[in-house]
């Protein structure tokens, strides 16, 4: 996660985090997935709140990467 800090032209000092953004094959080549198992995860409710771009990718978050390494976890325990 990347903090950033801002001075407005008040001269008051904004800070915002900012998390590194994943497309589905950067996570498919991580986790060693499929984009079909990707996106049956999400449709049968294992993986939420992944994000769209403006073009309606699927874009994701360290959250998300956080959530696939669970769902690995306990599908390999299963």
């Amino acid at each position: 996660m990347t903090i950033t800090s801002k001075v407005s032209r008040e001269g008051t000092m904004t800070t915002r985090k900012s998390s590194k953004k994943y497309k589905t094959n950067d996570i498919c080549s991580k986790f060693d997935i499929s984009r079909a198992t990707l996106f049956r995860w999400e449709s049968e409710g294992l993986l939420s709140g992944v994000e769209r771009d403006w073009r309606g990718w699927r874009v994701y978050n360290e959250g998300n990467l956080r959530s696939i390494e669970k769902i690995m976890k306990n599908k390999s325990a299963g």
